[in-house]
């Protein structure tokens, strides 16, 4: 396998932009060049519409001003695909001019490759115009050695890290992540990634969960008061930590991965939507398209495992869906921004076009028959909020 320092000499002798467009690279690398693959939107297109926007501030909790949102994963060079820093500032321009200011994006993503390209763009904007989030709990330090778990960064930045939910691990991390995007401050800050679903945790995840009671949440409480960010949280792949925080804490908003789509979402509806909303807490719903299974893409949640029943249910969807003019994509990101508890929703992207297909996806006038046959048809819960 050819190493980092490799690439980068590669990229030297014969100029970065054919590396990157070099098959046999990609293929040296055990990756993909990005692709760019869409799936078109279909169905009556307001033009005149625009995005959504939260407009009731008067919570207690910190809510963000924009409901659609741009994950940055696939800017970490997400799902073992290699796409270039023009590329990425291409997407991330598409996005700006179509709408968008709602930002996530973590140290992790990478390896701190997306928080630096979303700074590339976030950093000449006026900071009053967009909402940007990130994560604490990973702190990153240099190293050309590879990574012993590569998880699914292609050609990462050359860092390796650590977890560490401390007071001081927490703050280090925010500065850190202040400096990659170049700003000043951040609006919402995730506790990320404290889940038994995480391998390198597994049963674990309960240790670490109590390093960040006594460490993360009292810092970020405080760095709350000081203006540095306006609202903290969660964001985990699977509930247990949010549930554990509501009986130590008082946070003001969840990242919820994986856990509300239109594949599947009953423990959301039936536990974790209710106890948020005792507590006027919202949600961000993280990966509305599992991963990008929703938009045509060879996997679901992260991974190449997509499970037969979900397969079914997609095939099921899309049949209705192709009867009332419509696509799954697009049904699947205004289902996901339908609940009331759900303050934004934050699909990634990789291409421009994949940026501008989402954006149109939610200007799309969807018949209410559409949903009554979905649920005639038990192919979502009966309790499922539907878009007006």
């Amino acid at each position: 396998m050819i190493s980092r320092r490799g690439f980068i000499k590669a990229g030297a002798a014969l100029g970065v932009g054919s590396v990157l467009s070099t098959p046999t690279l990609a293929q040296q690398l055990k990756v993909q060049m990005s692709s760019g693959n869409v799936m078109e939107t279909k169905g009556p297109i307001d033009n005149n519409a625009t995005l959504p926007q939260n407009t009731d501030a008067s919570g207690k909790h910190f809510q963000p001003e924009f409901r659609m949102g741009l994950g940055g994963l696939a800017a970490g060079n997400g799902f073992n695909t290699i796409s270039t820093d023009e590329e990425i500032l291409q997407m991330l321009h598409a996005a700006w001019d179509s709408g968008i200011r709602h930002f996530d994006t973590s140290p992790f993503y990478g390896l701190s490759l997306s928080e630096r390209r979303f700074g590339d763009l976030l950093r000449n904007k006026n900071r009053e115009d967009y909402v940007v989030s990130s994560k604490v709990g990973r702190l990153l330090t240099p190293s050309s050695a590879p990574l012993e778990k590569k998880w699914h960064w292609a050609n990462p930045s050359p860092f390796h890290y650590r977890y560490d939910y401390s007071a001081s691990g927490t703050r280090r991390s925010i500065e850190d992540t202040l400096h990659r995007i170049g700003v000043s401050s951040l609006d919402i800050v995730y506790i990320h990634d404290l889940s038994p679903q995480n391998s390198d945790m597994g049963e674990d995840w309960i240790k670490y969960f109590d390093d960040a009671a006594k460490g993360a949440i009292p810092e970020l409480t405080k760095m709350r008061d000081e203006g540095i960010i306006k609202g903290w949280g969660f964001g985990v792949n699977t509930p247990e930590a949010v549930y554990k925080s509501l009986d130590i804490s008082d946070p003001d908003i969840f990242l919820l991965a994986l856990q509300y789509s239109i594949l599947d979402h009953q423990q959301a509806l039936d536990k974790t939507f209710p106890l948020l909303d005792k507590r006027d807490i919202s949600v961000v719903v993280g990966a509305p398209l599992n991963g990008g299974y929703l938009a045509g893409r060879n996997r679901f949640n992260y991974s190449s495992k997509i499970p037969q029943p979900m397969k079914e249910k997609f095939a099921a969807i899309s049949d209705v869906a192709t009867r009332h003019g419509i696509d799954v994509k697009t049904a699947a990101l205004q289902f996901a921004d339908a609940p009331s508890t759900v303050s934004a929703i934050i699909p990634g992207a990789r291409t421009a076009q994949q940026v501008q297909e989402n954006v149109e996806s939610m200007k799309v006038k969807i018949p209410t028959a559409f949903w009554y046959e979905l649920k005639a048809k038990n192919l979502i819960a009966q309790n499922a909020p539907t878009p007006a």
